[in-house]
């Protein structure tokens, strides 16, 4: 396993309100000990900003891209069809359609434009900057140890037996 130095995830979200959510990936990164950055940036409203960011993200040391979304969500899409970098779409919840508009949004792509589509909202973030780890974990070998530890940990907290 070679392991490639100073590689991290982009934590990106549409508006200033993902950070609810978006928080919980960079929780479990910082127990990785996963370097990461986050950004807001909205397809929408930050086209620009957006387009910058994904043509740059591989120079940039970007490993893995995690995008938050809600409504439309065409966020992880766009940056998906920017970049070959892996990206991973976390539908935000939204108050009309309880995040589903988000999920279909982001989960819908066209082939040729992969985003791996987690599920909607908190649990999405989680599982999204765990499978980021994962695929960090592939290049290195501390955070392979520290996922596996992580698993292992959770298996271990589940009781045998109810009280």
């Amino acid at each position: 396993m070679k392991k490639i130095k100073n590689i991290k995830v982009a934590i990106v979200m549409g508006s200033q309100s993902d950070f609810k959510t978006m928080q919980l990936s960079v929780k479990i990164l910082k127990k990785m000990r996963i370097k990461y950055e986050t950004k807001i940036i909205s397809a929408h409203r930050t086209p620009k900003r957006m387009y910058e960011f994904a043509i740059t993200a591989a120079k940039n040391n970007i490993g893995v891209i995690i995008a938050g979304a809600g409504g439309s969500a065409h966020l992880p899409g766009m940056l998906s069809a920017l970049t070959s970098i892996p990206v991973l779409g976390v539908p935000i919840e939204s108050k009309k359609l309880k995040g589903l508009d988000s999920l279909l949004s982001i989960a819908q792509m066209p082939k040729g434009i992969p985003v791996g589509t987690l599920a909607i909202g908190d649990d999405g973030a989680i599982n999204a900057a765990l499978l980021a780890s994962a695929i960090i974990a592939n290049y290195d070998p501390m955070v392979k140890k520290k996922l596996n530890n992580w698993r292992l940990s959770q298996t271990k907290s589940i009781k045998k037996n109810p009280k």
